[in-house]
């Protein structure tokens, strides 16, 4: 008999419960495992020796269908980063300790880019002290920027939650008879597939949104005033989809890092509301969506959440299998009908890297997107949810306050 771990970093989304979930029930089908623990706030609570029994606290199928629907990370998430072991190996030891103790055969991390360079550390330290622990990473991110798999989970509700949000937008604008730009800025640090999903609209037959600006292109902002100049020759509301990350003046975004030194951003479409009304003169506003891309669950893909649960079953069964430091990961067969395999990586092949838009995924003027790119996206933003509903608003699952402190 032997006991596994979960745990839940990074930033929250629609679909890191989910696989949590997916974790769970699979768990549950082993006979060779006992207790089911999750760690409170990501690996924090792995050094801190700060676990609870998961079986203990969801109880029955309702229990797993209000978690599957529920946003963000129900155990509490964080944003440490591990010091390289042969440097400093007091939290790798304290991990150890944890483990040990607690019985625990596997550890199943539930993140992005940084918590699969969490994975990958922690597999190289079990293998330089023998310690027969297998490590696995199960894929997570709204931005969609994890090398080698096809999409993460979350990305696709968020995709989703974007586009109808845009959609919204573009309905609300075109009502007035003034010439009107509104600018909708998306999140994405340094890749723009976020930004770039808003496009969706266009295989409605939407013209909105009718300028895209994302971190792979080089911004100027005299080509994105001569860009609104000409889409306002054309249309009475022009919408603009701007990602967060791309290139602006020093000042405009905050300098604060976290600890892996990735900047806090936000304020580049109040700037360019600023730059619009001071330089065309016309009717202007900017619309950030902040964390509601992250976490409108009422919103969410169903195509996403059940590949979120899909994919952390399949990093048990990997675990299982004896296999360590790899991540679970999509490959894609087909676009139509859409169909996907989960296969594994090695956590060294996408800890601390970024997967990019494609350069041909955006047009030769770099500020839309090309119409066969969005057979890539539309896969993914399929589904609605049943959800459950209290007083007419969706029931989340919650582990109590105490348990969390």
């Amino acid at each position: 008999m032997m006991n596994i771990a979960v745990a839940q970093s990074g930033g929250p989304t629609c679909a890191i419960n989910a696989s949590l979930v997916g974790v769970f029930c699979e768990s549950l089908k082993v006979a060779e495992i006992d207790a089911i623990f999750g760690s409170i706030n990501g690996i924090e609570g792995m050094i801190e020796n700060h676990l609870v029994d998961l079986k203990t606290m969801i109880l029955s199928n309702n229990d797993m269908d209000l978690l599957r629907q529920t946003p963000s990370t129900v155990l509490g998430s964080c944003r440490y980063k591990l010091p390289d072991w042969k440097e400093d190996p007091s939290d790798y030891e304290k991990i150890a300790e944890t483990l040990k103790q607690r019985n625990i055969g596997a550890f199943l991390y539930i993140g992005g880019n940084d918590s699969m360079d969490t994975v990958n550390k922690l597999s190289e330290y079990f293998a330089e002290i023998s310690l027969d622990v297998k490590v696995i990473g199960i894929p997570k991110t709204i931005d969609n920027d994890l090398c080698v798999t096809d999409h993460t989970p979350g990305f696709g509700s968020a995709a989703k939650y974007v586009a109808t949000t845009m959609h919204e937008i573009t309905r609300d604008s075109i009502v007035y008879s003034i010439p009107s730009v509104t600018i909708v800025e998306i999140m994405g640090r340094h890749a723009g597939w976020l930004t770039a999903s808003s496009a969706v609209l266009h295989a409605m037959g939407e013209t909105a949104p009718h300028l895209v600006y994302v971190p792979e292109v080089k911004f100027s902002l005299e080509g994105f005033l001569s860009d609104v100049r000409q889409e306002m020759s054309k249309h009475k509301a022009v919408i603009i989809a701007v990602s967060e990350g791309i290139e602006v003046p020093e000042g405009v975004q905050s300098g604060v890092v976290d600890n892996f030194g990735h900047k806090y951003l936000s304020g580049i479409g109040k700037y360019l509301e600023d730059v619009i009304r001071s330089q065309i003169g016309c009717k202007v506003r900017s619309i950030e969506l902040n964390v509601m891309q992250r976490c409108s669950s009422h919103l969410g893909s169903k195509t996403d959440i059940d590949e979120a649960e899909a994919i952390g079953a399949a990093g048990v069964r990997c675990a299982l299998a004896g296999q360590t430091g790899k991540v679970m990961v999509f490959r894609r067969i087909e676009d139509i009908p859409y169909t996907v395999t989960i296969e594994t990586a090695d956590a060294s092949q996408i800890a601390n890297k970024e997967k990019f838009l494609p350069k041909n995924y955006i047009n030769s003027a770099g500020n839309n997107i090309r119409n066969f790119a969005l057979s890539y996206f539309l896969p993914l933003i399929q589904g609605d949810l049943n959800l459950v509903k209290e007083h007419g608003i969706p029931k989340h699952f919650a582990i109590h306050e105490s348990v969390l402190k």
